[in-house]
């Protein structure tokens, strides 16, 4: 029994004895470490700035300062991709992503804080020099035969990590540059919209990102007034940036607007029948969060400083809010001063971006007269939408409401006598924009979407739209006055089709709709909606044919036409004395067709 014992004592004892030297060393640990040098643009040390480090899962993990010399250092990481944010004052946050930590190993970070462009690059990785993990350690793990299925899985998980970070590493100052010219021509007819969509003849837009994480953009809408042949034009240029979930981002437009003349006179004009230019300049911020796995909202700000006879100040925020169903979405949507159609987008196109730039440049202010004194048009929109889909179907209900200050009509051709004062010439055409004061609607949409197949979409659309109708019973109109106590706000029913696809075969693209409503009305259809199928009135087409690009040629060509309202409905004619007649116009009939050049 003795012997036993004394037997199995010296087995312990012998398989403790290549462990003892570890354990006398202390704990082992397999960390990395993660270290850096914050300079300004001019190499100097910033003492005091604000390091965070972030998970993959953007949360903060550990929060440093640099020291008097500019460094920082994070400890006893666990091997992994980490994220890091460095702010100071007066700079520009730096962020990088996908800084990879490797056990024993430290990482290098050189951080450069500007008032412009603020940057950090991963210069070294070198051995830790605290060896937190040994080389009995390792040879430990080297040796024991249940841990080598997974050693030998590591290297391949370690170098895809390393390619997405080295991606990153080795990517140029500019990377991901996209951009797109159009140029367009019309039928030379009527504006473009009620809420004052235009298109000048020139549209380009250009995006590129800045060392991954910041992002610029730049359009331009240009085109040559009919008076005086000088540029009209507007100019936006946006700078955004990746901060884990969010995307804020910063826009300023400018536009200068040259009016023609065309026998519209009154007090706006000046002794040779000659208008102001009209000259506006608007910053906007903006921003998209993800709140949750199912919560994610939008929202802005934008301030309008309007030059035209006045200077007018105004402020126009929106949100929207959108939670995710398990078949589907609700979304919440608020907008108030300007119109927002580019929220309605389908962020799924690759240039979706740069869409929704010229969209949102493309909104002119539409300014107006009342009694000489200068007014532009505001609304507030509210929205809630649901959406649902049932294999290759999907349902949509929304209902809003719409409030409308100086609201706009389109006085097709009057001549130079008609409400001296109260008119002012439309930039697209020979008629004129007229103040008509307040609308306000309250309507719902119910729509179902059947996919035909991968390429093809069939939507039927049933709902009410609010339109401006002439009080029936009145006398006649005889003065701007008139005319605006004269239009109500009413309620109309309205059924629309719209089919929508792709054709495989040459690649074109096109969407063909119709609405059946009473146009006895001005004014058709929601003015502030963001849905994506705003419904139009009459019959519409539009049709996109890509065209075979010369080889070699780093861009894509793309012809396209759009025929609005070729039906010409939505006309209201309005009595005056003498038996003449003036007509609202503000769903046009029009044909546009140009080229786009896309790289």
């Amino acid at each position: 029994m003795r012997g036993a014992k004394a037997m199995i004592v010296g087995l312990v004892t012998t398989a403790l004895l290549p462990v003892s030297p570890l354990l006398a060393g202390g704990p082992v640990r397999i960390a990395g470490q993660l270290s850096g040098l914050v300079t300004d643009s001019a190499g100097r040390p910033q003492v005091g700035a604000i390091v965070m480090l972030y998970n993959k899962q953007d949360k903060v993990l550990q929060r440093s300062g640099t020291d008097f010399a500019g460094n920082f250092t994070f400890d006893d990481l666990l091997p992994d991709l980490y994220s890091v944010r460095v702010s100071f004052a007066s700079f520009v946050p730096a962020v990088k992503e996908f800084v990879a930590v490797r056990p024993g190993m430290r990482s290098l970070l050189e951080v450069n804080l500007s008032r412009v462009f603020s940057s950090i690059q991963l210069v070294a990785t070198s051995p830790t020099p605290s060896g937190l993990m040994s080389d009995d350690w390792k040879w430990t793990l080297r040796a024991d035969s249940a841990l080598r299925p997974i050693l030998r899985m590591l290297p391949e998980l370690n170098s895809q990590r390393a390619r997405a970070a080295g991606s990153l590493e080795r990517a140029s100052l500019f990377s991901d540059s996209r951009g797109l010219v159009r140029i367009s021509a019309s039928d030379g007819g009527e504006t473009a919209g009620s809420i004052g969509e235009a298109d000048l003849g020139t549209q380009f837009a250009f995006a590129t990102s800045v060392y991954g994480g910041t992002h610029l953009k730049f359009s331009g809408n240009v085109g040559y007034g009919t008076a005086s042949g000088s540029p009209t034009a507007a100019i936006r240029t946006t700078f955004q940036r990746d901060i884990g979930s969010a995307s804020p981002a910063v826009s300023v437009t400018m536009r200068q607007i040259f009016l023609p003349f065309h026998g519209v006179t009154g007090s706006a004009s000046g002794a040779d029948g000659s208008l102001p230019a009209i000259r506006s300049i608007a910053v906007s911020l903006a921003d998209k969060t993800q709140l949750s796995d199912s919560l994610s909202v939008e929202y802005g700000a934008q301030i309008d400083m309007v030059s035209f006879l006045e200077r007018l100040h105004y402020f126009s925020p929106y949100a929207r809010l959108t939670y995710a169903l398990p078949r589907g979405f609700l979304d919440v949507t608020y907008t108030s001063g300007n119109a927002r159609p580019e929220l309605g987008l389908n962020a799924s196109d690759q240039n979706a971006d740069l869409q929704r730039e010229v969209t949102a440049l493309s909104l002119i202010p539409r300014v107006t007269l009342d009694n000489g004194r200068t007014r532009l048009q505001r609304g507030d929109d509210y929205e809630v939408g649901v959406t649902e889909k049932f294999g290759s179907r999907e349902y949509r209900v929304s209902v809003y409401n719409e409030s409308v200050s100086n609201n706009t009509l389109t006085i097709a051709h009057p001549d130079g006598s008609l409400f001296p004062g109260d008119l002012l010439p439309d930039l697209f055409s020979g008629s004129a924009l007229f103040n008509a004061g307040r609308f306000e609607t309250t309507g719902y949409t119910a729509s179902v979407t059947q996919d035909l197949g991968e390429n093809y979409k069939l939507t039927a659309t049933y709902g009410t739209v609010g339109v401006m109708a002439v009080r029936t019973g009145g006398p006649a109109v005889s003065s701007a006055d008139d005319l605006r106590q004269f239009m109500e706000s009413q309620q109309r029913p309205a059924v629309t089709l719209r089919a929508s696809g792709t054709v495989k075969e040459t690649g074109s693209r096109f969407v063909a709709s119709y609405q059946w409503a009473d146009y006895s009305s001005a004014l058709p259809g929601p003015q502030f909606l963001t849905q994506s199928t705003r419904p139009g009135p009459g019959l519409n087409f539009m049709v996109r044919q890509q065209i075979p690009s010369i080889p070699g040629v780093p861009w894509r060509i793309e012809a396209s036409a759009e025929m609005r309202n070729l039906l010409a409905q939505g006309y209201l004619p309005v009595n005056m004395p003498g038996g003449r007649q003036l007509l609202l116009v503000n769903a046009p009939r029009s044909l546009r067709g140009g080229l786009a050049f896309v790289f």
